[in-house]
């Protein structure tokens, strides 16, 4: 929630689902993510920095990094993404295969066992595609499905019966196979399948969905022991994994805050074994090197800061595209990153992370660079703006340092009174967004739920996306997106894509800020402390010394 698609929550870039991950800072070179494990053992219980989810966990519902973190731990699905690269590796399948990019067949690793220790089989991955994908479960993951023939047939407008419950391009073969038929051709589906709204469910969770929502059943390395609302997520060593990813502790606590520099502190007292955030605080002069010594890691990841204007149902006043490209010149992006995150970031050119296959530098062409003189032209040009524009963020995570210097920079260039705007925190930022009540701009950001430029584009800005926040709709970029779906050479179809990606300068439905390094802290206990492709820790890989 992350791939996939992942909203974040901190200050950097998840994902999935929809919209950042965690704050950038090092321990050395950037490419370093990961504590030594010479002298680790075995067992032992951990706890770690948690927000709140979104929604229920369920793997079709969770597309923010909150609910992502635990689904990631408790869930296995058909391949799995390499730690450090995201390379997409069988798991519970035994092969995928396709002559067309249209059919796929899938075949299941016999003897895969769910937490509950029954078996995995074909009809747990088309029971749970079928049951995300039908609009009437309101799944937010359910546009992962569309590429599936029949996935049309499962949607109605709210109050209305779908015309079919059940997929027509999902067969089930035997115990161990299944067949995707896709209604176009679509090149990188086998490097989808390793997103957590492609989890297969047990028979069980059908009896009663709300329960699983609390204490959900997958196949993964751990299982969900408990969960305290607003306090913590407790996670248990899963007695049945069947997998290769298995974890080393007995038990993960994911202690929820709603401040990100509490847990920094608890980090540096010994209250708490990781954060995935440093606050900007620590960050500026790399007080996180003193505070955290050889305690700490920055990597690289797939992912993406933005600032998105509220949809024209929220706010007619934020429309007009020449206002926005020129608010987007008016932030001076090196400024920002200079002052607030002391050099850990590096300006957007455009809407896809640098570290994914595809991604092409300079697709928001001028309009991501600043220049005052050029944003107040742009401004005059567009007619003025009048009133108020206010950025809003979540509160839990820091971000009101850097919204603050961008609403400042945009008052300089352009006179506009912009105002950054918290909003308690990430679950109720997300609600008033997704019920289209956020006005002006919102922060937003991206964690690739895999490594594609296809998934920076698709989920975020196609007509109707899951992830779509301001709304934007273009028939001739929608149209692109279908042609590089369907072009059987991939270096063909990324082409294609960054062609999308360039219309988006266009109507300017986000801003592009700036890619993001992923930091994180962790306390002398631990060891094995590993930032992810995804930049998150990786939790099931952590062990204690």
């Amino acid at each position: 929630m992350r791939a996939t698609t992942r909203l974040t929550l901190t200050a950097t870039i998840s994902a999935s689902a929809m919209l950042l991950a965690a704050c950038g800072g090092g321990s050395g070179s950037s490419g370093s993510s990961a504590s030594g494990d010479s002298a680790s053992k075995e067992g032992g219980s951990i706890s770690v920095r948690g927000c709140n989810p979104e929604n229920p966990l369920i793997p079709g519902a969770t597309t923010e990094t909150c609910g992502g973190d635990v689904i990631d731990a408790v869930t296995a699905r058909l391949v799995h993404y390499n730690v450090d690269t995201a390379k997409p590796e069988n798991d519970i399948a035994e092969s995928i295969e396709t002559q067309d990019n249209q059919t796929f067949t899938i075949k299941l690793k016999k003897g895969y066992k769910f937490s509950d220790g029954t078996e995995v089989k074909a009809k747990n991955f088309v029971d749970a595609w079928n049951y995300t994908a039908l609009s009437t479960n309101a799944q937010g993951a359910s546009y992962f499905m569309e590429p599936i023939e029949g996935f049309a047939d499962l949607q109605a407008e709210e109050g209305q019966q779908p015309k079919a419950k059940t997929m027509s391009g999902l067969k089930v073969v035997d115990d161990h196979t299944f067949t995707i038929k896709t209604t176009d051709k679509v090149s990188n589906l086998p490097e989808r399948l390793g997103y957590s709204a492609f989890a297969p469910l047990p028979d069980s969770f059908t009896k009663d969905p709300k329960a699983f929502g609390d204490k959900p059943v997958g196949a993964g390395p751990y299982v969900v022991e408990s969960w305290t609302k607003n306090q913590s997520i407790v996670l248990k060593k899963n007695p049945s994994y069947s997998g290769s990813n298995k974890g080393s502790l007995d038990q993960i606590t994911f202690k929820i805050y709603q401040d990100s520099s509490a847990a920094y502190n608890d980090v540096m007292a010994g209250n708490l074994d990781v954060t995935d955030e440093v606050p900007s605080s620590a960050i500026t002069a790399d007080k996180y090197k003193t505070d955290l010594p050889d305690r700490n890691a920055q990597k690289e990841y797939g992912g993406i800061s933005t600032v998105t204007f509220a949809s024209a149902k929220a706010d007619p006043a934020v429309q007009n595209p020449k206002v926005r490209q020129a608010i987007s010149m008016a932030i001076d992006r090196e400024a920002v990153i200079k002052s607030q995150f002391n050099g850990t970031r590096t300006p957007a050119t455009g809407w896809v992370a640098t570290t994914v296959n595809g991604y092409k530098a300079g697709a928001c062409g001028e309009f991501c660079t600043y220049d005052a003189a050029k944003a107040k032209a742009k401004l005059q040009e567009a007619g003025g703006f009048t009133g108020k524009l206010t950025l809003s963020y979540n509160a839990d995570a820091s971000h009101k340092d850097w919204t603050e210097a961008t609403c400042q920079s945009i008052k300089e260039a352009l006179a506009i009174d912009c105002v950054a705007t918290p909003v308690v925190d990430f679950k109720t930022f997300r609600t008033q967004v997704k019920k289209r009540e956020m006005k002006g701009m919102f922060r937003t950001g991206w964690q690739m739920d895999y490594p594609s430029i296809e998934n920076f584009l698709t989920p975020i800005f196609a007509t109707g996306a899951s992830s779509n926040d301001g709304d934007y709709s273009n028939a001739a970029f929608d149209a692109k997106l279908k042609e590089a779906a369907a072009a059987t050479d991939s270096a063909k179809a990324n082409e294609l894509y960054q062609e999308a990606e360039g219309m988006l300068k266009e109507q300017m439905p986000s801003i592009p800020l700036w890619y993001p390094k992923s930091t994180i802290g962790w306390s002398p206990k631990v060891t094995n402390v590993k930032i992810s492709a995804f930049g998150k820790p990786d939790y099931v890989g952590i062990k204690l010394k």
